[in-house]
């Protein structure tokens, strides 16, 4: 079971250049997860005939959003954080309502749920932090409810350096917008509460990352972020074969990550 994840920074794109359907055929994912898909399904042609579409788009037109493509049909399918949970969180704040930009989708298999998540962005200005500190265990909360019926592999873009490793400058970044101690807390609360860093099972150093600013060629440089994961509960670690970041796949400022398990849908 192969799955992937990516922020195609707009699927519109990424398709009209054929990259989405390049890295497709290149990468035969059982489960693609994406986010910032920037449109409606009505507005997308896909023409991927192994896969069934499930999309969670904001209400705002092109704007976030998420959406999987899945060989396998789902038991169920989840959009968005439950109202019984958000409502104990102020998700909504002068950038707009978080529960109404389709940031997380889930899909319910038979031994398993897939959680695709589109975290909101602290800005340049961090004055989306108290946002983060509502979302952050909001998610958490959804993703520990999930778990207490089968285990959960969740992914996506949790904009967020978790540590050092995770940055190519961990100094110069330090409090600034993803690698705030705020946001760092957000990530090791999802760790210490028992779900890991798939990534990290197998690669301990850094140097490997998953966003690049567009400025001062800071992909070519590798003058990146490693802030796109998948996560995994821990009773699936045993049969977690594979975890990888394609930096070599482009077409987004973010590259894909992706999980190699044995099972099956």
């Amino acid at each position: 079971m192969k799955i992937y994840s990516w922020n195609v920074n707009g699927i519109r794109a990424v398709l009209k250049r054929g990259d989405l359907q390049s890295f497709i055929s290149t990468h035969d994912p059982d489960i693609l997860c994406l986010q910032e898909t920037k449109a409606e399904q009505n507005q997308v042609e896909v023409d991927l005939e192994d896969y069934e579409e499930y999309w969670h788009s904001a209400d705002k037109k092109g704007y976030s959003g998420t959406a999987i493509f899945t060989k396998h049909s789902p038991i169920e399918v989840y959009k968005g954080i439950p109202e019984h949970i958000a409502q104990k969180y102020a998700l909504k704040d002068q950038y707009g309502d978080t529960t109404a930009e389709g940031r997380v989708l889930t899909l319910e298999f038979e031994g398993f749920f897939v959680s695709t998540v589109y975290t909101p962005n602290a800005k340049d200005d961090l004055s989306r932090i108290p946002m983060r500190q509502a979302w952050d265990p909001a998610f958490l909360e959804f993703i520990k409810e999930l778990e207490m019926q089968k285990p959960v592999i969740f992914c996506g873009d949790f904009n967020v350096a978790h540590t050092e490793l995770d940055l190519a400058r961990p100094k110069d970044n330090k409090g600034k917008k993803g690698f705030t101690e705020e946001e760092r807390t957000g990530f090791s609360n999802i760790i210490e509460s028992g779900f890991v860093d798939s990534f990290r099972v197998f690669e301990k150093e850094g140097g490997h990352y998953t966003w690049w600013s567009h400025f001062a060629q800071a992909r070519a440089r590798n003058v990146g972020w490693r802030i796109d994961y998948v996560l995994v509960s821990k009773s699936l670690v045993s049969i977690l074969k594979r975890a990888r970041i394609h930096d070599d796949v482009f077409g987004s400022d973010h590259c894909p990550v992706s999980v190699e398990l044995s099972l099956e849908a």
